[in-house]
């Protein structure tokens, strides 16, 4: 377990590492870009390399059986954001891995884990494969319009909690938040990042408000994560889920 400096958070878990760019939401991709600084430090889990054409070095998906157990130790409760390096649907995660990993889930009731997807066809399809313990949040990415088919997979799955990310926002996006119990919304960040508008932050944050749909804005995004502060009109936006143990606002023990 890492602590994390993700705000809608409190520590990361990484049962896969690596990934590959599948949408325009990836190509400014955190994740890669610390995985080349973690394989020239030595670091065991980010010595295999990617296609250079959709990865790189240190982030060819794979599979850490080892790290499975690691949550069992944890004792205090925690927000965990399962695979903050990778991605859990990612067509190289075995079936039988995606199962242990909700075991292991399952066998933690005291942390709340958000899984996050852009493979949100697998995730559909795999759905009625799985045992979805009680203390998982599943999300998918949504970037732009383009992707909003994501949000009618993710609709199909039977999780507690049913997430959209909206980050990085490349565009102006109008949702369907039916079933939807959580948006996070943000613009990117790292050099050359697109900017977001805040029309399109607006636009998202007006259609949670009318659909009773909580709202979490992460970060305007600029050359470093906190470039633009966190504040839409003067309010910052920390809204959970009603099931939500706050964890990363500040409310641990």
């Amino acid at each position: 377990m890492a602590d994390s400096s993700i705000e809608w958070t409190d520590a990361t878990w990484n049962p896969t590492t690596g990934c590959n760019r599948i949408s325009p939401g990836c190509d400014s991709c955190y994740a890669l870009k610390m995985s080349a600084r973690l394989k020239a430090m030595g670091q065991e889990k980010y010595q295999n390399d990617g296609d250079p054409k959709t990865s790189g070095p240190g982030f060819k998906l794979t599979v850490h059986p080892e790290t499975l157990t690691l949550p069992l130790s944890w004792v205090r409760p925690r927000m965990i954001f399962v695979n903050s390096m990778s991605d859990l649907f990612h067509r190289d995660v075995p079936v039988t891995f995606i199962r242990d990993v909700f075991q292991v889930m399952r066998a933690t009731p005291q942390h709340s884990y958000q899984v996050l997807t852009k493979r949100s066809r697998r995730l559909a399809r795999l759905a009625d494969q799985l045992d979805w313990p009680a203390n998982l949040w599943m999300g998918v990415s949504v970037e732009s319009q383009r992707y909003t088919f994501r949000v009618d997979h993710l609709r199909s799955v039977p999780s507690t909690v049913r997430f959209l990310s909206a980050e990085p926002l490349l565009g102006p996006v109008i949702l369907d938040l039916d079933g939807i119990d959580w948006v996070i919304a943000g613009g990117e960040s790292g050099a050359g990042a697109r900017p977001v508008e805040g029309a399109w932050l607006r636009s998202l944050r007006d259609q949670c408000g009318q659909s009773g749909t909580p709202f979490f804005f992460k970060q305007w995004g600029g050359r470093s994560p906190k470039s633009g502060g966190r504040r839409i009109d003067g309010r910052t936006w920390d809204q959970y889920p009603a099931v939500a143990r706050p964890l990363a606002a500040g409310v641990a023990s």
